[in-house]
């Protein structure tokens, strides 16, 4: 990890998105309080945050190529430009006393279109900020910094609106301004340039060249499926966990600490990933994970005390983000520069579904079934894509990402 705390551009990117990732955090807590605030409907806040989720999905592909398109800085620079500014302008409809739900919603849209943009715009960039032997642990800071934004920012949420409705709104204006500032210092190398005589581009063909990059490819495919199936099957888990631990009693304070305990697992684990990435194959660490899910998991049936919950919880967050670092290394050094940004777009919508349908699918299991019988099934479900990954041939014989500098000289990027 000491080689990239040196690497001075991205320290430099870190920082600020981790700031403005606190930011995003603070907006959305404060986004439901605020409508409850103005109108009283919980309707209303879930369209709100929705508008967040949908946005972000709608926009995912063609974000996706427009990145291979356009100079990746100035995308993240805009990004961050334009959710400065519509945060400022909900700042000055409170404070005018005009604000409305359609201004909140527009915001939110900003939000989930700009985070659209700039996380394929940011991914495509790591193999070119840093060194190649440096992009496990690019990739796993980016991960603890994700994690501990969100941390912070939901912690400091609800205590900012309490102290007056514009005050979270304007602390996401000044972690986008310091977000933006830090960019600016940031020295992105370019990607290859296209060449002058090269056909006109055409926006549906390049995302579906995207799409075919990453379906004909066993390899990327299977880490993709991977990927949606871990996020599908943990996030219904949680939510199936939480329901348990309220049918046993279990305080609210303490259902607090379980979820704080995943959010400190998380980051110790993406802090641990590329250690582990160096010492263990990627296909050891995906399989290592999901054993380690299949014998975790069901042992919540047994718990009942929330801090016990808690540490459970803290366990089995800490082993997904090196399965991670090693997936998303992999598919970032096995794909040209040219169509990193699709391939960016390509996860951002499949992991956005299944984070999406993680929660529905543990919603609708705890309403069909006893909470321990849902646990179970979760499990299950879990050690079925368990055995599937472990007799994969594609996985167990993943192959070791060739370098940038190959990719370059033979896809013509």
């Amino acid at each position: 990890m000491s080689g990239i705390a040196g690497n001075r551009d991205y320290r430099l990117l870190w920082t600020g998105q981790v700031v403005s990732e606190a930011g995003f955090s603070t907006t959305t807590i404060a986004f439901p309080l605020l409508v409850l605030a103005l109108t009283g409907s919980a309707a209303q806040s879930g369209l709100v945050l929705g508008a967040v989720a949908v946005s972000q999905l709608v926009a995912g592909l063609p974000a996706g190529a427009l990145v291979d398109r356009w100079p990746r800085k100035r995308i993240m620079l805009g990004c961050e430009a334009a959710q400065a500014v519509a945060a400022g302008g909900l700042v000055l409809a409170l404070y005018w006393g005009v604000a409305e739900v359609w201004m909140l919603v527009a915001v939110a849209v900003v939000m989930g279109l700009s985070r659209a943009l700039f996380e394929p715009a940011e991914e495509a960039s790591l193999p070119r900020l840093v060194a190649e032997e440096q992009v496990p642990s690019a990739v796993a800071m980016n991960a603890a910094r994700t994690s501990a934004g969100q941390l912070s920012g939901t912690a400091l949420g609800g205590f900012l609106f309490a102290v007056g409705r514009a005050v979270p709104f304007l602390f996401d204006v000044v972690a986008h301004v310091f977000a933006f500032v830090s960019l600016l210092f940031v020295r992105l190398p370019r990607g290859p340039e296209r060449a002058e005589d090269a056909p006109a581009r055409h926006l549906g063909r390049e995302i579906i060249e995207g799409l075919r990059w990453v379906w004909t490819r066993p390899p990327l495919r299977a880490t993709v499926l991977c990927v949606v199936s871990l996020n599908l099957f943990f996030s219904a888990y949680y939510l199936v966990i939480i329901v348990l631990a309220n049918e046993r009693g279990v305080p609210s304070g303490e259902i607090g600490v379980m979820a704080a305990m995943l959010g400190a697992g998380g980051i110790l684990g993406s802090l641990a990933a590329p250690y582990l990435h160096r010492w263990v194959s990627a296909y050891g660490l995906v399989i290592g994970v999901f054993w380690a899910l299949t014998v975790l998991t069901p042992l919540a049936v047994f718990v009942h005390n929330g801090y016990v919950m808690g540490a459970l919880f803290a366990a089995v967050a800490f082993l997904p983000p090196a399965a991670n670092t090693a997936i998303a290394t992999y598919q970032l050094l096995s794909t040209p520069d040219g169509l990193r940004g699709r391939l960016g777009g390509v996860l951002g919508v499949t992991g956005g579904l299944a984070a999406a349908a993680g929660p529905a699918l543990g919603g609708w299991l705890v309403e069909a079934l006893p909470a321990v019988a849902a646990v179970l099934t979760c499990t299950g479900s879990i050690a079925v894509v368990t055995l599937v990954t472990t007799f994969s041939r594609t996985l167990r014989g993943l192959p070791a990402a060739p370098r940038v500098r190959e990719l370059e000289e033979t896809s013509g990027q």
